[in-house]
């Protein structure tokens, strides 16, 4: 198959779909890559090493559009690549459209293949393509936490590991997921004192294993979150619905408890939020306040660390590639019910039933789809 690696267009996002490695990997088991010039430059990767691969280097994006069989992004595609997206071509990114009704009725329109990395499963109902993301965006979460604190930040001026003779932070993670086991293993490793809340007394155990006495476990339907948000100098939103809208658990009358000059990184903005407050923001322009509260919300963290989240990503996302361009899609996805789980959308139809849900579409089971 010929498999097209346009270079991302998102606002400060440098990552690339595929590394020269993925490339070289992909040649080896026939199939031909198209890289946009200079696709991979941000991340660390140049036009020689893809070329060294085996990859062919395009100009112009509308060329990969217009060449390919399979488009391999990052990012969801931006309102000009919507448009460049064939009938029956597959795309292959991070979609996210539960929070985006344009791209979702954009890609319905196209009639493409769209499969999500997000919403690709495994047999324990964890999301194996968000997961590297998600690491990378837990740690991220409190080292961009903790620079917001500073005073030159519009922060409380407060250094989240303490110094001697002062106490750290206080850190409120919501969320004990991959986000929030990452995010705590920064801030712990910071000294501050950590609260991770979850609804899950089983997860709240696995984290407990994990960290010992560094964390404080708390139970959602147990806590006053009232009380705990007003206790955060940085709040860490990292709740996650697979392929819905991120729940509002932090509303804006809850920001007045909170103390002046604190964080709040909602991780979950890609989602929608989990703050009624967040807005999304970029990594040029990444905060923003509400009622003397510091909102960082960038809605692609890891392109921050293009490098480190190209690797990491590939290393999830080549198996499920490899597998779709050796077997075609109707295959790839029929034998394999946690790959099903990521098409979004075929050829016009909405196939994830939240993102059907949230914006009142037909609603077609993924299994039909690919029959049809």
């Amino acid at each position: 198959m010929k498999i097209g690696v346009p270079k991302e267009i998102k606002p400060q996002e440098h990552r690339i779909g595929l590394t020269p490695g993925s490339v070289k990997t992909l040649i080896s088991e026939g199939h031909e890559v198209l890289v946009e010039n200079n696709g991979g430059f941000e991340a660390g990767f140049e036009n020689e090493q893809y070329k060294t691969a085996g990859a062919k280097i395009i100009n112009k994006a509308e060329d990969i559009f217009n060449d390919s069989e399979i488009i391999v992004k990052v990012k969801e595609p931006q309102s000009n690549e919507v448009k460049m997206i064939k009938e029956n071509q597959i795309v292959f990114t991070y979609l996210h459209l539960a929070a985006t009704k344009e791209l979702t009725e954009g890609l319905i329109k196209s009639k493409g293949i769209c499969i999500a990395y997000e919403t690709v499963t495994d047999d324990n109902g964890r999301l194996p393509l968000l997961a590297p993301m998600s690491a990378v965006a837990g740690r991220m979460s409190v080292q961009a936490g903790a620079h917001c604190l500073e005073k030159n930040q519009k922060g409380r001026g407060l250094l989240l590991g303490g110094a001697p003779g002062v106490e750290g932070g206080t850190v409120v993670i919501l969320g004990g997921g991959v986000v929030g086991e990452n995010a705590a293993i920064i801030a712990t490793g910071m000294r501050a004192k950590v609260h991770i809340v979850d609804k899950s007394e089983a997860r709240l155990k696995q984290l407990v294993e994990i960290f010992g006495d560094k964390i404080i476990p708390e139970q959602s339907d147990k806590i006053d979150l009232n009380k705990l948000v007003g206790q955060a100098d940085l709040l860490v939103g990292g709740v996650l619905i697979p392929g819905a809208e991120a729940p509002k658990l932090v509303t804006k009358d809850m920001l007045k408890l909170m103390k002046r000059g604190s964080v709040i990184v909602d991780v979950a903005i890609d989602q929608g939020g989990c703050v009624e407050t967040s807005k999304p923001t970029t990594h040029g322009d990444p905060t923003y306040i509400v009622d003397d509260i510091v909102h960082y919300c960038v809605a692609n963290m890891p392109g921050g660390v293009p490098r480190t989240s190209t690797i990491a990503l590939n290393s999830a996302t080549l198996p499920y590639l490899t597998k779709l361009a050796n077997k075609g899609y109707e295959k790839a996805l029929g034998e394999d019910k946690n790959f099903l789980a990521g098409l979004n959308v075929h050829k016009g139809q909405v196939t994830y039933k939240a993102v059907a849900d949230v914006f009142s579409h037909q609603f077609i089971l993924a299994s039909e789809a690919i029959k049809i």
